[in-house]
């Protein structure tokens, strides 16, 4: 039972566990120590993690009405660490659709690499100028990848790129679902001079099966009160700044 609930929800804490199963939490410590010593799960402080890859990527649909204030809140975080006058590269994503409605009412120039951030700040006369690149957008998701998506990031140099993630964490760094996203995402930290990562605590600890780029890479973290403190540590531990709200 343990086993399954872990794979299930990726992460679980010792209290939950417990609560599932009827077992008094120092008999789930040492059932989660047993697991881990064969393998089946990874032990965190105040729980487990699996140590499957989250290989499929939840739709853009359901993950647009999942932590809905927690991205607001890290949307407005974000939005307050670019200054007027800046160039942002905005990443694909829910919580960069959030950033995009906030940057749409400010003096900034934005290339938004989703259909849905391209649709919001080309609503209305604004301040904010729209950059827009080229590329195919992937169904579902809007998020544009492809030959002419890596061209319009080598041609241009941001002051900011604020990236969205499928995972993060020290020790595995940047990842994502899609190798074509993940490669728009390595295109773009690579044309920026400072990277903000824009991700919700859920995201953090685990592990896509995609690799963008060591951790070390970002300049700093916005994240929710919600994030696993452990890997918060960790996090910083590389150099990044964490921000929680």
């Amino acid at each position: 039972m343990i086993a399954q609930a872990v794979r299930e929800t990726g992460r679980i804490t010792v209290q939950e566990l417990a609560e599932l199963t009827g077992a008094s939490e120092m008999t789930i410590r040492r059932d989660l120590d047993a697991l881990s010593a064969q393998g089946v799960l990874e032990r965190v402080r105040g729980g487990a993690r699996t140590l499957l890859l989250r290989g499929e990527e939840p739709p853009f649909a359901l993950r647009a009405h999942e932590a809905v204030d927690a991205k607001r809140r890290i949307a407005a975080e974000v939005a307050s660490l670019i200054a007027d006058g800046e160039t942002v590269l905005l990443d694909s994503g829910t919580t960069c659709l959030e950033i995009a409605h906030l940057l749409r009412r400010r003096p900034v120039t934005v290339m938004p690499l989703s259909l849905q951030a391209i649709h919001v700040l080309s609503e209305g006369p604004g301040p904010a100028t729209l950059m827009v690149p080229g590329g195919q957008p992937r169904a579902a998701e809007g998020a544009l990848t492809g030959p002419l998506t890596l061209a319009s990031l080598a041609a241009l140099r941001f002051d900011t790129a604020v990236m969205g993630c499928c995972g993060l964490s020290a020790a595995q760094g940047l990842t994502a679902y899609d190798l074509d996203d993940a490669a728009v995402k390595k295109a773009g930290i690579a044309s920026t001079r400072r990277i903000i990562v824009a991700a919700d605590g859920s995201k953090l600890g685990h592990t896509a099966y995609a690799y963008v780029g060591p951790s070390t890479l970002l300049h700093t973290l916005v994240t929710d009160t919600a994030a696993p403190v452990d890997e918060v540590i960790a996090l910083e531990g590389t150099g990044i700044v964490v921000k929680a709200v």
